[in-house]
């Protein structure tokens, strides 16, 4: 007999605006209890110091999380300019400080557009990435420093937001920049590279995430809402009422929001049945693509591919 799963059968994507000071893993676990969903997972994750745009997907939603993963991103980032710390963030120890030399305006911004474009990047030690089957942060809390090769990512622009001069020396303190660039991108070490290169070291003190694939900051919702609009507490699947659930699961964006750049298929009757069952169908569609969105009575049931003799094949099946 099969186990009955805990929680609801809910699906949609909650863009969270995750607070400061907490895992992207710990924000997850607070989203699914909230809404005491069967299944959740989030969809990039950001370092305890940061903010920002934290897609959550809940229930079916969780089987297009990949796409959400390898998406483009946008940050806003604070840099502290003369100094070093083992974390490349705030949350470190200071292990170098080097003064600042000075920088003419038009000099800096010369400088961060050599980051720009398609460049390599040697992920941080402490990072999520796996060594032997172990997150690399593991390794670094040890003191141990293992050997990581560079990766090439995409750094799509580079914005000088604001900056601080330091009035009796007449040098930089911090500056803010906007950052959008493609999957897998480091901010941290970004900043340490951008401090080498000046000469001084850097560290970011504030890092917040604008965009996450389709996903604005202005479409984020925080914790502290859900908290306050619905008079929540840590136990409240207790107490819960139907018509509860029924107002914060309007919170939550449809399933195909986070694949929307791939064309949509309206399927018959006879096509959908073939798709249900995992057969193709005879379908030419009208533009190129990697992925088709598939609809049955304008409802999203799943994606699909061309295969080898230009049918329709089904990828993956969503049941909302």
């Amino acid at each position: 007999m099969a186990r009955k799963k805990k929680g609801r059968s809910v699906n949609g994507i909650l863009v969270l605006d995750k607070p400061s000071g907490i895992t992207s893993n710990k924000a997850l676990q607070k989203v699914k209890h909230l809404f005491n969903a069967q299944k959740a997972g989030h969809t990039g994750s950001l370092d305890p110091l940061a903010t920002g745009v934290l897609p959550i997907c809940l229930g079916e939603a969780t089987k297009v999380s990949h796409y959400l993963l390898d998406s483009n991103k946008s940050y806003r980032a604070k840099c502290i300019l003369g100094s070093v710390t083992t974390t490349g963030d705030s949350d470190g120890e200071v292990i170098e400080q080097k003064p600042v030399p000075i920088y003419k305006q038009a000099d800096l911004l010369t400088l961060l557009s050599t980051f720009e474009g398609d460049i390599n990047q040697t992920p941080p030690m402490f990072s999520a990435l796996k060594h032997n089957g172990r997150p690399l942060y593991e390794y670094a809390r040890k003191g141990i420093v293992i050997e990581r090769k560079s990766r090439p990512i995409t750094i799509f622009s580079i914005q000088l937001k604001n900056f601080s001069l330091n009035d009796e020396v007449n040098t930089l303190d911090f500056i803010e920049i906007d950052v959008h660039c493609s999957k897998g991108t480091y901010i941290r070490t970004l900043c340490e590279d951008i401090g080498k290169k000046m000469g001084c070291g850097a560290h970011i003190s504030e890092l917040r995430r604008l965009e996450s694939g389709p996903f604005l900051l202005s479409q984020a919702i925080t914790m502290d809402y859900l908290f306050e609009q619905y008079g929540l507490d840590e136990s409240v699947q207790d107490r819960m009422e139907p018509s509860l659930y029924n107002q914060m699961d309007q919170l939550l964006l449809p399933t195909d929001t986070a694949i929307k750049q791939f064309p949509a298929i309206e399927l018959n009757e006879l096509e959908f049945d073939r798709i249900q069952h995992g057969m193709t169908i005879d379908r030419q569609p009208e533009i190129e693509s990697q992925d088709y969105r598939l609809y049955y009575d304008n409802k999203l049931i799943g994606l699909a591919i061309l295969d080898e003799e230009q049918q329709l094949k089904p990828k993956r099946l969503l049941f909302l």
